[in-house]
């Protein structure tokens, strides 16, 4: 379900609910119709109009759909008050997200950080977890007598919270430690939208065989090794987790250690889908969220990746790279226009160079 308000532009509103489809794919659901509304504001109460919950109703009963996925993040009382109307399950784009990183995480690191984000994004959302809420609960376990259910599981959500915090915590002081061992290094951090081709041009300069799949957030931990072929320069490379339109702030709270790894290196290679349609609002995106994590001032490359899918004739830009040696045109998978581009951190590695 998406709403197109009056300042959404036409492209970037269908590029959303095409990405939101593609979420829900890779969440495991079957996508049985798409919705949309074009509205002046927001429904306070439903997000969408009374008639549209009416024959989002009616359809989710003619397609036997159990569940609604909204393109926004939804408030706590627009989603009981969608559920108590529709009678199957809502969740919003930010929901989705997190579930899917629940399934792809694979570390202990990873699957704290979810956890983390998960239990950040359902404790104002509580009060429709609960059907029991009038009950009162005391005795064992709870602070005593007359405590309703939702304030036990709200502490107890609390409590869950700070440990995780602590083990993330302790996991952010080792990364510490060893970041102190490699001061003398030069740290490089491939960042960039989903599915970009991160891991596999990670791949091609580090010899490595990390796993790649045509999916969105395939990786969720960051890894890294040395470069190769670096002509004796200590480089260390870094693969980190993709960036995505509207994405959830729990998740860039959670992933705090994991980004700092963005934060403190010398230098950021931008992966770019240049076969992509929208490739430049896809930059903008991942842009604005290194501003948001403070990693805008860090001398930065463009690679422009999958110039085998792409229709536009990189060669105009200079084939593998422009004057300026700031944009490079590559396709990680077929290893054409690497070594240019590893040629280049490797002479930005020299301490009196720069970008």
């Amino acid at each position: 379900m998406g709403v197109k308000l009056p300042r959404t532009i036409d492209h970037e509103f269908d590029e959303s609910l095409k990405e939101l489809r593609l979420l829900a794919t890779s969440a495991g659901a079957k996508v049985q119709n798409i919705v949309t509304q074009e509205r002046k504001k927001i429904d306070a109460a439903y997000f969408i109009g009374k008639g549209k919950v009416s024959e989002i109703r009616d359809l989710a009963e003619s397609e036997r759909a159990n569940v609604v996925i909204f393109d926004e993040e939804l408030t706590p009382a627009q989603i009981r008050n969608l559920e108590n109307r529709l009678d199957i399950k809502v969740i919003d784009r930010t929901t989705l997200i997190l579930d899917i990183f629940v399934n792809r995480a694979k570390t202990n690191e990873a699957k704290a950080q979810v956890e983390l984000a998960q239990l950040n994004h359902l404790l104002p959302r509580l009060t429709r977890q609960w059907t029991h809420l009038s009950k009162q609960y005391g005795g064992i376990g709870t602070k005593g007598p007359g405590e309703t259910q939702l304030e036990t599981d709200r502490r107890l959500i609390n409590n869950k919270i700070k440990i995780l915090k602590k083990k993330l915590k302790k996991i952010d002081n080792e990364r510490i430690t060893q970041r102190k061992n490699r001061l003398d290094l030069f740290r490089v951090c491939l960042v960039g939208y989903t599915n970009a081709g991160k891991s596999t041009l990670f791949n091609c300069l580090t010899k490595s065989g990390v796993t790649t799949e045509n999916r969105l957030f395939s990786t969720l931990d960051s890894t890294t090794r040395k470069l190769s072929d670096s002509n004796g320069h200590k480089v260390l490379m870094t693969d980190t987790v993709g960036f995505i339109n509207k994405l959830p702030h729990q998740l860039v709270a959670s992933f705090k250690s994991t980004l700092d790894e963005v934060r403190l290196s010398s230098l950021l290679i931008h992966v770019v889908d240049f076969s992509h349609p929208h490739y430049l609002k896809r930059i903008a995106n991942v842009n604005e969220v290194l501003s948001d994590i403070g990693a805008d001032k860090i001398p930065m490359i463009m690679a422009f990746n999958k110039i085998d899918k792409s229709p536009e004739p990189y060669a105009e830009f200079g084939h593998y790279f422009t004057p300026d040696l700031k944009n490079f045109f590559l396709s990680a998978i077929k290893k054409e226009g690497v070594k240019h581009l590893i040629k280049r951190i490797t002479y930005l590695a020299d301490d009196n160079n720069s970008v």
